[in-house]
């Protein structure tokens, strides 16, 4: 009886899949934009599919369509609601799209632009150092800052209306080719002060005359003015400390701070701190120290420790100060700040690796050491403190014992599939998520490379939650060859998903770029796939440090021509051969590049 109940309901449940299937086929499916949705760009594409037979129409107008029924047209916005009516057969969907004005909006009376009024946090500062006010008001109009300092002493800065200001676009606007500033129309004032002590100067207060009316408008953010004497020293406390080059997560990133780091706060806005040697980083990442003085260090003797795949210089410090690393070409610099070299000694012997250690005093705090590598590529580092004594670990080339008959022999290759669990990726015009595309021609690519001698490290082999820094875990703990990370594209909305296709690869740090530019070629060249483009890109699974990482755009999920192939097992199976050749073709090339340059030594 169990078995004939569970006979009746597989047969039920397959006669409501193929009706759903069927039913599905007959349907008109928008993935993108869902109803009601809001941007600020001029114009969006569409991303939907309906059978191949019949027309499509978005307001009235046949939109073009791949052999399969897909879409992804492209509409101009005006400012405020939008209402598509997108129609197949006797089928309708109305989406209603609002687009918001990235320009600041006078109000209807006299007063300053909504949340134009800088600094809109609590900042700090150093005596002497410019402090500088901002404001969006009508034309015209006479503009000030009232300043109370704690001896009450007044100070008025007058705010100017300066020629002209632009909006820059989002970085992500490269990837559409529309990153051109955009100009205002509205007058932004401005002007700057300094103060010379230490000082709590409270709220500003922002006036604005404009004939016989005034207003006057506390500012948001509190000034404070810093005691030199008094300055706090902050420790981080996280793994590797996001340091930037400005007071938020906008601003570029620079060399994270290992954990133990002392450094010196010279200046805060809102959640934000300044370091002595100019990067900001998140006070979430730190801890205050209470008591403690500026830090401060000199360095004598340098030396090493041989490990089979890396060798580890050894930088004893008094403190733990800020560092940072630099690649190029046969050189890594490292930089340590609020240091001074008393150094007599640097011992290195002959090393796989470095041919020569050089360093300098290149300022009274600022000693920096160039490694001057014997090879071109390079293969990964780490930085870490061991209390006070700074670790830089330089990882060797891999081996190639049988570069000959098993190419990737002894190789080890992270793979991360993009996406996964609740985090779906891009979606194709029928619905099909990029986080399961990724994980089949992960899959493949594996197979593959396993097949060429390489041994293949997963990040995930099902469709399951794993964050970004999960993701970096995994790869700075297996420290392989190499790391992949599998993706498909889609755009910013105001791209052209109709007509934008192609191949594309990411990186970040240099020793990735020769996989980057060498992968992009070859399977653009040995697929005949459009060229998208080769990037630098902050991404968190380009970011590690460890191993070249690359991201691959495998092609795009929003173009409907071709999502086509990109679904088709047999061109899936082409790719990730492909990209195991490729990979393959990249070794041996590094390799003999290598072997030459031995040799020339």
């Amino acid at each position: 009886m169990k078995k004939l109940l569970g006979l009746l309901g597989l047969v039920l449940f397959n006669f409501l899949f193929t009706s759903w299937v069927a039913l599905a086929r007959e349907s008109l499916l928008v993935v993108f934009p869902p109803t009601n949705y809001q941007t600020s760009t001029e114009k969006i594409f569409f991303i939907g599919t309906a059978p191949p037979a019949g027309q499509v129409l978005i307001n009235g107008k046949v939109i073009k369509r791949s052999q399969s029924g897909h879409f992804s047209p492209s509409f101009p916005l005006q400012l405020g609601e939008n209402i598509f009516k997108v129609r197949y057969q006797n089928q309708e969907r109305e989406l209603k799209i609002n687009r918001v004005s990235t320009q600041p909006e006078l109000p209807q009376g006299l007063g300053f632009a909504k949340n134009s009024l800088t600094p809109a946090v609590d900042i700090a500062r150093l005596p002497g150092e410019l402090i500088c006010f901002s404001a969006v008001a009508p034309p015209q109009a006479t503009i000030w800052v009232n300043l109370v300092n704690q001896n009450l002493v007044n100070q008025n800065i007058a705010l100017l209306p300066q020629p002209s200001f632009a909006q820059l676009p989002p970085n992500s606007s490269i990837l559409t080719g529309f990153n051109q500033p955009n100009r205002s129309s509205l007058s932004k004032y401005q002007g700057c002060t300094t103060v010379t002590n230490a000082a709590d100067l409270g709220k500003p207060e922002f006036n604005l005359q404009l004939n016989d009316q005034r207003i006057t408008q506390t500012g948001l953010g509190k000034i404070e003015i810093l005691s030199p004497a008094q300055l706090a020293v902050a420790e981080i406390t996280s793994e590797l400390g996001v340091t930037r080059t400005g007071p938020g997560t906008d601003y570029s990133r620079l060399t994270p701070l290992p954990k133990g780091t002392m450094t010196t706060v010279t200046g805060k806005e809102g959640e934000w701190l300044r370091l002595d040697y100019g990067a900001w980083i998140n006070s979430k990442e730190t801890k205050i120290i209470a008591g403690a003085v500026a830090p401060q260090t000199v360095i004598r003797s340098v030396g090493y420790r041989q490990l089979n795949t890396a060798t580890e210089m050894i930088f004893p410090l008094e403190i733990a100060v800020p560092v940072s690393v630099e690649q190029g070409n046969n050189f890594l610099t490292l930089t340590l700040y609020n240091t001074t070299a008393q150094t007599d000694t640097i011992r290195l012997d002959d090393n796989p690796l470095i041919s020569r250690l050089d360093w300098h005093q290149v300022s009274p705090q600022q000693v920096k050491y160039t490694f001057n590598l014997k090879n071109i590529q390079q293969w990964g580092y780490k930085l870490r403190y061991d209390n006070t004594t700074l670790v830089l670990t330089l990882r060797h080339p891999p081996h190639f014992p049988q570069i000959k008959r098993r190419p990737l022999s002894g190789i080890k290759i992270v793979l991360d599939p993009g996406h996964g669990g609740k985090e779906s990726g891009a979606s194709g015009p029928n619905g099909y998520l990029e986080k399961d595309v990724n994980l089949v021609i992960s899959k493949l690519l594996r197979d593959e490379l396993v097949k060429r001698g390489a041994k293949v490290v997963m990040t995930r082999e099902d469709d399951r939650d794993l964050s970004l820094v999960e993701r970096q875990v995994i790869i700075n703990t297996e420290e392989p060859a190499i790391a992949l990370s599998i993706h498909h594209n889609s755009l910013p909305d105001n791209g052209d998903a109709e007509n934008t296709k192609g191949f594309g690869t990411f990186w970040y740090h240099p020793q990735s770029h020769s996989m980057a530019v060498f992968l992009q070629n070859y399977v653009v060249t040995n697929l005949r796939k459009p060229h998208y483009g080769v990037f630098w890109n902050n991404l968190a699974l380009t970011r590690p440090s460890v191993a070249p990482a690359v991201l691959l755009e495998l092609g795009f999920m929003s173009n409907p021509y071709e999502f086509e192939e990109i679904v088709n097992p047999q061109a899936q199976r082409k790719m990730a051969r492909t990209l195991a050749e490729g990979i393959t073709k990249w070794f041996k090339e590094i390799y003999l590049t290598t072997e030459a340059q031995r040799t020339r030594r």
